[in-house]
């Protein structure tokens, strides 16, 4: 690998960015990872929101130790422009805000009740209460994985994505769902029936289990502080691409037999829409990275359907 020192040109790719240095010089055995420091330390930015990429033809330069300068396909005297991405936030805690919506108001509106509903003179059925708790549940152990298992690839996202993410889980996952199923009219307090609650329940235990059995799975395949991917082994994984998107969607669908709302519904349909959308792109990736190794699935997410 040659050392050669090469001379950049550096120019801003949209609006301005204060102090970006109009040239920067680094070795060509230097990673794009320490080209990105470079050009945070020098213009003093967020090195989370640069995007750094080829004059000549657009291709994004990847902040990853794992590629040198020279690999990117730069020379000497080559341009890289320079994007400011805007504010940042990291996943976790995005993820962890987005979260906390539901799971807090799910028993705050289920123990609100008689201030909520004029009518609400009768205590909640039996029914209604295991609706709270499956929804509390799920999202406690989101907001744990969060914390204590997944890892990573990108450190940050766009601050606007707090917004949006959280008004999907606050408004749809929240507010929806618990207002019409703690409700005296809901089905699942005028007309509770035992066999659907259990066998709801039966779902969201097998459903979050399995979940988090695959999760243990992706996580074992980076380690720590590493974005490095590998290919997933082991039960699910060989019967569609992404069996934690799968048994989610068991786990939603024992919590829907619970609530007996179709707000239930609102916010699976397009939840799982979603989910099998990343899933395909997955896929789609895994075929890509690991032409030779990877044993194409023919469902991404649930088996005989998509």
């Amino acid at each position: 690998m040659t050392s050669k020192q090469l001379s950049l040109a550096v120019r801003p790719r949209g609006k301005p960015i204060r102090g970006l240095p109009e040239e920067t010089n680094i070795s060509a055995s230097d990673t794009a990872e320490q080209l990105y420091k470079k050009i945070a330390a020098e213009s003093k930015f967020s090195i989370h929101r640069l995007r750094i990429t080829k004059g000549s033809d657009g291709a994004a330069i990847p902040n990853s130790k794992d590629v040198t300068v020279h690999d990117t396909g730069l020379r000497d005297q080559s341009t890289i422009n320079v994007k400011d991405l805007g504010p940042q936030i990291g996943w976790q805690t995005c993820y962890l805000i987005e979260y906390a919506g539901p799971m807090l108001i799910h028993p705050l509106i289920y123990f609100l009740r008689p201030y909520i509903y004029r009518n609400a003179t009768e205590p909640a059925s039996h029914q209604q209460f295991m609706a709270m708790i499956l929804v509390t549940l799920h999202f406690l152990k989101r907001e744990l994985e969060t914390l204590f298992v997944h890892r990573f690839s990108l450190a940050t996202m766009p601050f606007f994505n707090v917004y949006k993410n959280s008004g999907h889980y606050w408004l749809i996952a929240g507010l929806n769902i618990a207002y019409w199923t703690y409700a005296p009219t809901a089905l699942a307090a005028t007309h509770p029936d035992p066999r659907i609650m259990y066998a709801g329940i039966v779902l969201f235990v097998i459903g979050e289990f399995e979940n988090f059995r695959a999760h243990m799975t992706l996580r074992n395949l980076r380690k720590p502080g590493s974005t490095e991917r590998g290919i997933p082994q082991g039960y699910g994984f060989k019967l569609v691409t992404c069996p934690n998107y799968m048994w989610e969607t068991v786990a939603w669908i024992g919590i829907m037999l619970c609530t007996m709302s179709a707000s239930t519904a609102v916010f699976m349909v397009p939840a799982v829409g979603q989910m099998a959308a990343w899933a395909k792109k997955r896929e789609y990736r895994y075929r890509k990275e690991f032409p030779d190794k990877y044993k194409k699935k023919r469902f991404a997410i649930l088996p005989g359907i998509y």
